[in-house]
């Protein structure tokens, strides 16, 4: 099971930082990503990381101010954003993936991920 957390409401400008943990299964040898799903919109992919957290990759939107990180010791992945805008507004997932080959071939696809977190709200106000 994945657990996300962290989200809330924050002013435009502002930063947050989401965690998700995971209970009775260790992430070590996923690779782990984070997407958002805005209101009428479909799910969308905002970041990335290898098994390792060697490589990283982010939507466009989001570079330069979305930062995603893991630690294997502590069993969680993490997404620092910051320089927030109201279009960050959605419920965050995190997901994961046990193959690094799917990862790197087709991180963006919703289909391919094993597990999902359950989902965290973040709201950027104007």
């Amino acid at each position: 099971q994945l657990q996300a957390s962290g989200g809330g409401l924050v002013q435009a400008g502002g930063s947050l930082r989401l965690s998700c943990a995971a209970s009775g299964r260790t992430l070590t040898y996923y690779s782990m990503a984070w997407f958002r799903q805005a209101p009428g919109k479909e799910r969308e992919f905002v970041a990335g990381t290898t098994w390792s957290g060697g490589s990283t990759d982010y939507a466009d939107s989001v570079k330069g101010r979305f930062t995603i990180s893991k630690d294997n010791a502590k069993n969680t992945v993490s997404l620092q954003m910051s320089s927030l805008k109201p279009e960050d507004t959605a419920v965050y997932y995190c997901a994961a993936v046990y193959s690094s080959y799917v990862y790197s071939q087709n991180r963006t696809q919703t289909e391919v991920y094993d597990y999902w977190g359950q989902g965290t709200l973040v709201t950027v106000s104007s």
